[in-house]
């Protein structure tokens, strides 16, 4: 079994950063795919930015040049790195990683965006 703990979201006003950190444990051998999603309240829960082995780093349109993702082998985690942040980027964001055709997917964090 594979477990994803996001951390820090938060409140932050537009044009503020965050930066989402997601702690993976247990049985680890090799991830295919891991990255980021949302949901926003009322809408279908999106793909924000991964990291695949077939295809590197992709992003959402939406956030391409605002949100960078990085990973650290080393401490297991996987960072996501947001700023220049929108009303319209307030969701709960959920980690994800692919392990052997297999989902995970992490609690999720909340991040709202206001002034």
């Amino acid at each position: 079994q594979v477990q994803l703990v996001e951390s820090g979201g938060g409140l932050v006003q537009p044009g503020g950063s965050l930066r989402l950190s997601c702690a993976a444990s247990g049985s680890i051998f090799s991830f295919s795919a891991v990255g980021w999603y949302r949901q926003a309240p009322g809408k279908e829960r999106e793909l924000v930015a991964h990291i695949t082995s077939a295809a590197g780093i992709n992003y959402a349109d939406s956030v391409k040049g605002r949100f960078t993702i990085s990973g650290d082998n080393a401490k297991k985690t996987v960072y996501l790195q947001m700023n220049s942040l929108k009303h319209e980027d307030t969701a709960v964001y959920y980690c994800h990683a692919v392990q052997w055709q297999i989902n995970y997917w992490g609690q999720g964090t909340q991040v709202t965006v206001s002034s």
